[in-house]
């Protein structure tokens, strides 16, 4: 098709494309419009495929005119963006057109429409960027903190032989609040709850006020809580409440001993094989940690070196994306979120808000490292993955066919492809700029704002 066409670069990655289609063309594409009618029409008086060209034309002109002008602008944006990849429309980015062109068989036509398209930018210069990498060593206590874990997860709970409640035992209350006159307050009764005293995981916060009850004990508990109480019901009140102990129990801790190590996992002959391991898999994830964090860093600052926008639409979509992924995480859906949200005093346009800068920060980091994987010519081979494949294999204690079995999915797999790529591409970074030494943390430390 024969047109020309002009590219206007507009605020936030969008584009206003400008195309010219010479007369030919839009006389040609309206004769074939006309053709087709004339070969399908049937108007009474007239045998099928026999209607005269300009009978239709008075009775069908605009239909005739309209279905050209959409043919015309559908081949010739169709064989533009074919052409031309760079300015191809996002698939989430409908392009919009203010005014649609008049039909002149005897004229050029000449369409204008805008839309969004992938954000261009250039990354050459690392200069001035500066990765700390934090300094930590898993210490003995690490391990041992990570033991006394396994031995709380594998405890028995049973009956405490005295049934006196202490700190750190399991005990099942009933609880209802009183009012002035001693009456109880149905709405706010509960029934054989379970916490662990010390650990403040229940409503009223009475672990220290239940110490040295026994079971089948009641007890009349007044409490004054903070105007800036966790609670919004309870900030600032004073309640009378009424408990009553119903069961007190123990957490019998296993023995740190080879059985206990071969009853947490078949592989493990004795104790220190059990240690050996978690200090294996605590450097692993140390490791991958560490290098999140660098990851994070060096993206952080190359957004910042790297100005550009990011089109309404491409926002508009991720944010959509986090609604729906927090509908499902609350077994909802999103119209549902949105009342139970209302609800609460907050709005989904607020918390949107809310999530912008982030979602903003993030795209802009998918963006450069897309353009630096392009840029650099990033490729992975089958060898590579299939070092990936053992890699993956010998830090989750599986078999290399297990790991492959796993990403048999080409979705899975192309993920594992992206994700060595972008691996590939940070080692070749950090050749290029400065890695100092970062503030010295524990292991715990090291988790702590994840």
């Amino acid at each position: 098709m024969k047109f020309t066409k002009s590219i206007k670069n507009l605020e936030k990655s969008a584009i206003e494309l400008t195309v010219t289609v010479e007369k030919d063309e839009v006389a040609d594409i309206y004769n074939k419009t006309l053709a087709k009618y004339v070969k399908n029409a049937q108007i009474p008086g007239f045998r099928k495929g026999h209607v005269p060209a300009n009978v239709l034309e008075r009775k069908y002109g605009d239909s005739i005119k309209a279905e050209a002008i959409e043919s015309l602008i559908d081949l010739s944006f169709s064989e533009i963006v074919k052409e031309d990849k760079d300015n191809y429309p996002l698939p989430y980015s409908q392009p919009s057109m203010e005014k649609m062109p008049e039909l002149d068989v005897t004229k050029d036509l000449t369409y204008t429409v805008k839309y969004d398209v992938f954000p261009k930018v250039e990354v050459k210069n690392f200069s001035g960027i500066n990765v700390k990498e934090p300094q930590v060593t898993i210490t003995d206590d690490d391990v041992a903190e990570e033991l006394k874990a396994m031995q709380e997860r594998n405890a028995m709970v049973i009956d405490k032989k005295d049934e006196t409640v202490e700190k750190d035992n399991v005990v099942t209350i009933d609880y209802v609040e009183l009012d002035e006159s001693k009456n109880e307050i149905e709405s706010t009764k509960r029934q054989d709850f379970v916490f662990t005293v010390g650990s403040g995981e229940n409503l009223y916060k009475v672990d220290d006020d239940i110490l040295g009850m026994k079971k089948d004990e009641s007890k009349e508990i007044t409490k004054t809580f903070d105007k800036n109480y966790e609670d919004s019901d309870l900030a600032g009140k004073t309640v009378t409440l009424k408990v009553t102990v119903k069961a007190v129990k123990i957490r019998d801790i296993p023995a740190l001993d080879d059985d206990f190590a071969q009853d947490c996992n078949e592989k493990y002959k004795t104790l220190q094989d059990m240690k050996d391991d978690i200090k294996n898999n605590m450097e692993t994830a140390k490791n991958r940690r560490i290098r999140e964090i660098k990851n994070n860093s060096l993206l952080e600052q190359l957004v910042e070196k790297n100005q550009f926008e990011i089109p309404d639409s491409m926002l508009q979509t991720e944010l959509d994306g986090r609604w729906k992924m927090m509908a499902q995480q609350f077994q909802t859906t999103p119209e549902q979120l949105e009342k139970m949200i209302t609800a609460s005093g907050q709005t989904k346009e607020t918390m949107l808000n809310e999530w912008t800068g982030n979602s903003e920060k993030m795209l802009k980091s998918r963006i450069i490292v897309d353009s630096l994987i392009r840029s650099k010519n990033i490729s992975v081979t089958t060898e590579e993955i299939e070092a990936e494949f053992e890699k993956i294999a010998k830090e989750g204690g599986m078999t290399v066919e297990e790991v492959k079995k796993h990403y048999e999915d080409p979705r899975s797999k192309e993920y594992l492809i992206d994700e060595t790529k972008e691996n590939k591409l940070y080692d070749e970074i950090y050749k290029e700029i400065k890695v100092s030494k970062g503030d010295k943390m524990s292991f715990k430390e090291l988790f702590s704002n994840i």
